[in-house]
């Protein structure tokens, strides 16, 4: 259910009230998991709706069920279940109830910020895994503390860095050596080496696979595949799909299909896929292996 309330809120006295009431008109009887209020326009430098969202968020919640109000962050959200999402600009504001999954994402009207000025941060790629790991939370939970991915073409270690930073365990894996800033780092196992020319210790076992590899997607994703088999049950892959050379949509399609199906073919089930903010001239698709 979508609705529109066509009023310019730098013009109109006691917006805040008159809009959180309407707001209990409209929805309440959904009874949404949770209100979230953004601003229409996340790029603008302008304050001015970011505090008034905010604000109407703290008046509207009090008015409906408690259980609304039980829901401190949007990482929170089951989400197979409806929320009321709005955004507050200049021409309105605009409303819906919809699950986050059904929306493609936790945030009204955009995806998390993540800083890329963080003290472990090495490269714009950690930005990348960590908004990754925040969508995958519409399809499944995320590897527990202590899961072993395996990294290919891990250098210079943006991604590598963040995954340590979640207390996961990391065999990385590239010709070219890591950021010095990584060195002596715990849970970091470093394997200087060709991908494809790696092949791990016996026995060892991996939760999840990494890949963000340059160069034709098909062998990438070929040594994904390959390494596969070392998962464990419930096996994870975060695969960026790079598409250098296609021209159009077309050419797009072709090569997410394609990769899909020998995924598919290998035993790799697709969970999702999407263009992440973080996401150049690329996509990033999750796979699941059960077996």
């Amino acid at each position: 259910m979508e609705h529109t309330w066509p009023c310019n809120p730098e013009k109109m006295e006691g917006f805040i009230e008159k809009a959180a009431q309407t707001l209990l008109k409209k929805f309440s009887e959904q009874k949404p998991q949770g209100i979230f209020i953004g601003r229409l326009d996340a790029s603008s430098p302008r304050r001015y709706y970011k505090s008034l969202a905010t604000n109407l968020r703290g008046r509207t919640i009090p008015l409906f069920t408690q259980a609304v109000g039980h829901l401190k962050d949007v990482e929170d959200q089951d989400p197979k279940k409806d929320s009321l999402f709005c955004l507050l600009g200049r021409e309105g504001l605009f409303c819906g109830i919809q699950s986050p999954l059904a929306a493609n994402g936790f945030y009204p009207g955009g995806t998390k910020f993540i800083s890329q000025k963080a003290a472990h941060t090495i490269s714009r790629a950690g930005a990348k895994i960590a908004e990754a790991l925040h969508y995958l939370k519409l399809h499944r939970t995320l590897p527990k503390a202590g899961s072993h991915w395996l990294e290919l073409g891990a250098c210079p270690g943006g991604m590598t860095s963040e995954l340590l930073e979640r207390n996961y365990q990391v065999t990385a894996v590239d010709r070219a050596p890591l950021d010095v800033r990584l060195k002596n780092r715990k849970g970091l196992h470093f394997s200087k080496a060709d991908v494809t020319r790696f092949n791990p210790p016996v026995k060892a076992k991996y939760d999840a696979i990494l890949c963000d590899m340059n160069g034709e997607a098909e062998i990438s994703l070929g040594q994904v595949i390959r390494l596969s088999q070392y998962f464990r049950k419930g096996g994870l892959v975060v695969f960026t799909l790079k598409t250098p050379g296609t021209t159009g949509y077309q050419e797009m399609n072709t090569l997410f299909h394609t990769a899909a199906g020998s995924a598919k073919n290998s035993g790799l089930k697709l969970l999702a896929s999407t263009h992440l903010t973080y996401n150049r001239h690329e996509f990033t698709l999750f796979f699941e292996r059960n077996y």
